[in-house]
């Protein structure tokens, strides 16, 4: 529309028409006048309102989903990670139990042999010093440590100790095919020295070739001068094979050690010596032989064999 005279009077006549009409409806309350028209607009515009409000609303609905899915992300997440953390835990209390549990052993082998130990933990292997075996474990000369310390778990022997840091120091496991202790037979006293052979059973020479030895029996360490490296008493292995005895001055025989050294964590170093060999109190008591199951076959007569063994 063109803006002239005619139609700025047209516009004006429009805004007074309306309202006019809205203080005679505001006046006429529920009997207004233009209550029939209002009906009729919303009876007409009323489907289109509808409509476009059910065009919109799956887009706000949309939207509020959008936005809701970020929330239920975000708990997810949430949940996600407090469960992760809570097997975590679970699992750090796995740990906890299986290193208390170690502990507790090892202490009552010290207490059983009259040791006075320093506890610790092994902190890494030896693979970066060279083809040895051995373990670092987290105590040294701070913590009263020296060279020539016995070393054992709540197993047995573990080793000694080789050399010595201020927080750390390395132990040189008896498995190790350069270590060697003197062993003591456990009831005979039969004596002999133990060699380590890596991940097989110690081969172990003793002095009497004569011995009598069975699979089964134990061995513990005969001890050193002056406590070092070997205190006496420390559980080694048991008898897994004997060699036959061919009239020699020694007799070999193989020991399964006691102790895992793969599986190696909590372990003591033995910093006071018992006052007197504690002998086979150290050693765990032997375990029951398992009886062995007796089958008795009962054999039926065949119906076609008379009793007398003659065939009809």
């Amino acid at each position: 529309m063109r803006d002239t005279r005619e139609s700025r009077l047209l516009l004006v006549l429009l805004i007074a028409i309306a309202f006019a009409l809205i203080t005679v409806d505001i006046r006429g309350g529920e009997d207004s006048p233009v209550d029939g028209a209002r009906q009729g607009a919303a009876t007409v515009f009323g489907p289109i309102e509808n409509g476009v409000a059910s065009a919109v609303d799956p887009v706000g609905n949309a939207i509020a989903a959008v936005r809701d899915s970020d929330d239920r992300h975000d708990r997810i997440t949430r949940l996600e990670q407090d469960n992760a953390a809570l097997k975590a835990k679970l699992g750090s209390d796995d740990r906890n139990t299986s290193r208390l549990k170690q502990l507790d052993t090892m202490l009552k082998s010290a207490g059983a042999g009259q040791y006075g130990i320093k506890g610790a933990e092994v902190i890494a292997i030896g693979a970066a010093q060279g083809f040895s075996w051995t373990v670092t474990i987290d105590v040294g000369s701070n913590d009263g440590i020296t060279r020539d310390m016995t070393v054992l778990n709540g197993d047995g022997l573990v080793g000694r100790v080789t050399t010595v840091g201020s927080n750390t120091a390395t132990v040189l496991l008896a498995n190790d095919p350069d270590f060697t202790v003197g062993t003591r037979m456990e009831a005979t006293d039969e004596l002999g020295f133990a060699s380590g052979q890596g991940d097989q059973p110690f081969r172990v020479e003793l002095l009497n070739g004569k011995a009598k030895i069975n699979k089964g029996d134990r061995l513990v360490t005969f001890g050193s001068q002056a406590d070092k490296p070997f205190v006496p008493g420390v559980p080694v292995g048991v008898v897994s094979r004997v060699d036959p005895s061919g009239g020699d001055l020694t007799r070999t025989i193989y020991v399964k050690p006691f102790v895992s050294f793969t599986k190696l964590d909590i372990v003591g170093v033995v910093v006071e010596a018992p006052r007197e060999d504690p002998r086979d109190a150290v050693l765990p008591p032997k375990p029951k032989p398992t009886p062995t199951p007796t089958v008795t076959v009962t054999v039926t007569p065949s119906a076609n064999v008379p009793v007398d063994g003659q065939l009809q």
